[in-house]
């Protein structure tokens, strides 16, 4: 079974409160439970024969978004830390000039999608058979995801990950956490 990180470390991270912190923590080890009592529920089903059935249906269709909350956090909890690393002059900073003129433009265009309307992700995304990056955003967990690419950067943009320290301010949590990225984990996914 599946074993909740911990990301306590985080707390104490420049415009990032501890009660929003420990609330996203939690809601975070909720996606981990939910996997786990998913992956349960499917085996008893199966055992008991009972794999084609609505209720087998409708748990196996639950499985990808709690999966993807699980993965998600966990790269977007990745990617942050108290001790910003900068950006540097590294393989991945010289792709991202390569594709977007500059990291400059490149972050300008990761922050419009952030704050597209709506709620969900805005991912980086590198898709290793075309060595191309992209600034995407995911609604949901389970849509609009890339297939065959590596989600290099992750932003939480869901209500949660911000209401609380932000309001509806989401382009002043955006600015926190660009503030926090940990380059040395983005560069370390992108070299795989």
């Amino acid at each position: 079974m599946y074993q909740s990180q911990n990301y306590d470390h985080l707390v104490g991270l420049p415009g990032f409160s501890e009660p929003l912190l420990k609330n996203h923590f939690t809601l975070y080890q909720g996606y981990v439970a939910n996997v786990n009592k998913s992956i349960e529920i499917l085996g008893e089903l199966t055992k008991e024969g009972k794999s084609n059935t609505p209720l087998y249906a409708e748990v196996q269709r639950r499985l990808g978004w709690e999966w993807n909350g699980m993965r998600l956090h966990e790269l977007y909890f990745g990617n942050m830390t108290k001790t910003p690393v900068p950006s540097g002059s590294n393989v991945l900073v010289e792709s991202i000039k390569r594709i977007y003129g500059s990291l400059e433009d490149w972050e300008k265009d990761f922050r419009t999608v952030a704050t597209m309307r709506g709620i969900g992700w805005a991912i980086l995304y590198y898709d290793p058979q075309a060595k191309e990056l992209f600034n995407v955003w995911v609604n949901e967990h389970d849509m609009g995801h890339l297939a065959g690419c590596a989600p290099l950067l992750i932003l939480d943009v869901f209500e949660h990950a911000y209401i609380l320290d932000y309001g509806i301010k989401r382009a002043d949590y955006i600015e926190a956490f660009m503030k926090a990225i940990d380059w040395s984990a983005v560069e370390s996914r992108f070299l795989g």
